[in-house]
């Protein structure tokens, strides 16, 4: 699965080990991922493609908020 914006991925390594992220944006080494809580928009987490597992592809808006991604996240967790 492509790592593109408005992807739903788990950090597989680092301090934040299994936790849920919403893809931002990406080059071609590094991911830029928020979760609307501890990572806002205004200071997103830059992590290595390869620390990072897509599980999930979410629908957001053309301007996500850190209400949309909070709830994004909410929602696969409920669902799991």
């Amino acid at each position: 699965m492509e790592m593109g914006p408005g992807t739903l991925v788990r950090s597989k390594a680092g301090r934040d080990r299994g936790a849920l992220y919403a893809v931002i944006r990406s080059d071609e080494k590094y991911v830029y991922v928020a979760d609307g809580e501890r990572f806002p928009l205004c200071r997103m987490k830059r992590k290595n493609r390869k620390h990072l597992q897509p599980i999930y592809k979410v629908r957001l808006e053309a301007a996500p908020d850190d209400e949309a991604l909070r709830d994004a996240v909410r929602k696969y967790k409920e669902a799991m």
